[in-house]
């Protein structure tokens, strides 16, 4: 199907204007024409990868092959047709297993040139989701901050009394007696060592920020894990060489990945999967550029990093709340290393998310570049006025 547009009108005055195909393809949302009886009759480029489709395997298809029966979507293109007026639906869920779990405001529109046609964009959620979260997630490390510091304070002053009394009661106390003191002292370390991990999250100075080679910072990460805990598990890097630095904490950011990492392999190696693998993975995503509310600049996240493994999955009740402390599925685990990394992202401006399904989980984070036009120890004039 050629949709037309007016650059062939000889009445039109001015210069050529570009084809309507070749402007649907510039554009970033997934867009679909469906005719009277809801086939595909059209898609773009960021279409074919939203269904995880190529253009030859969509045309002919029906939309409710590709969606639930039940989607509002659905209904939505029914009353597009009867009222030929254009309308909104904000919300919509969309979930298979083909292309996972969206959350878009979809955008319908009759189309004269296709009998019952009617046009469909997608917009997602996602960036907007995510920044939500991540304002989220700075307020609870807040207050875990609070708390680490009360408990540095309150908590580990006494314990240092308390261990002190036990070793001098440990040469009183007759031999069958020192294994209680043994006791205390063991519990009073382990106690300390918790307080410890909490102190991560206290307030720390502002991040000595400098050019980063995000690169760098993973193979490290990735070197860790081999000669480490991902013993038994395959690694793959799957980079963009031409991303600029980011603009962040060298050592922090080892430490996000790692937790990462980690993370990842402890899943696999848990549930035992045998083909157990973890990819990371570099790209760099155009006109992600924010300005959030509660933040003093803009929010420039074109770098982004994913982590993915292939376990099991996280369980659907935990997942809105896996970046808030002592949440975990390990056992034995104290649910801090995940609550750490979106803090120590977040103190850097950007934004971590998971989306997570049998097989597939992938934790994906967005940073901030360093631009080379402006100097890495002054804010810009452009993030100032945001």
């Amino acid at each position: 199907m050629m949709l037309r547009i007016a650059e062939n009108d000889p009445a039109v005055v001015g210069p050529a204007r570009p084809a309507a195909e070749a402007i649907l393809e510039a554009l970033p949302e997934p867009v679909l024409v469906v005719d009277q009886k809801d086939d595909v009759v059209f898609v773009n480029g960021a279409a074919e990868s939203f269904f995880a489709g190529s253009r030859v395997s969509l045309f002919g298809q029906n939309l409710q092959a590709l969606i639930p029966h039940d989607s509002p979507l659905l209904a939505l293109v029914a009353k597009v047709r009867r009222s030929q007026s254009s309308m909104t639906e904000y919300g919509v869920q969309l979930q298979t297993p083909r292309i996972g779990r969206h959350l878009l405001s979809i955008d319908a529109a009759p189309l004269g040139d296709v009998e019952g046609g009617v046009v469909i964009t997608l917009k997602e959620h996602t960036i907007a989701g995510k920044i939500d979260d991540a304002l989220t997630q700075r307020g609870a490390a807040r207050s875990v901050s609070a708390l680490s510091a009360m408990l540095a304070h309150e908590v580990k002053n006494p314990l240092s009394g308390i261990r002190g009394a036990a070793q001098l009661l440990e040469t009183l106390v007759p031999g069958e007696d020192r294994a209680l003191c043994q006791l205390i002292k063991e519990e009073t370390d382990r106690i300390v060592k918790l307080v410890g991990r909490m102190e991560v999250f206290s307030d720390r100075p502002s991040l000595e920020r400098e050019a980063v080679n995000i690169h760098i910072v993973l193979d490290r990460v990735l070197e860790l894990a081999r000669n480490g805990f991902g013993k038994g598990v395959r690694f793959t890097a799957d980079y963009d060489p031409s991303l600029p630095p980011v603009y962040g904490d060298k050592d922090q950011l080892v430490q996000v990945f790692l937790n990462l990492v980690k993370n990842a392999a402890e899943a696999v190696q848990g549930a035992g999967v045998h083909d157990a693998e973890i990819v990371v993975k570099t790209a760099f995503r155009h006109g992600v550029r924010l300005a959030v509310p509660g933040l003093d600049s803009r929010m420039h996240l074109p770098l982004v990093v994913t982590v993915r493994d292939n376990g099991p999955g996280i369980p659907e009740d935990i997942r809105r709340n896996l970046f808030d402390p002592f949440i975990t599925t390990k056992q034995g685990g104290t649910g801090l290393g995940l609550a750490l990394a979106a803090k120590l992202i977040g103190d850097h401006g950007g934004v971590i998310d998971v989306d997570s399904r049998p097989r597939r989980t992938v934790f994906s984070v967005m940073l901030p570049m360093l631009r080379a036009s402006e100097p890495i120890d002054a804010p810009s004039d452009d993030d100032a006025a945001g």
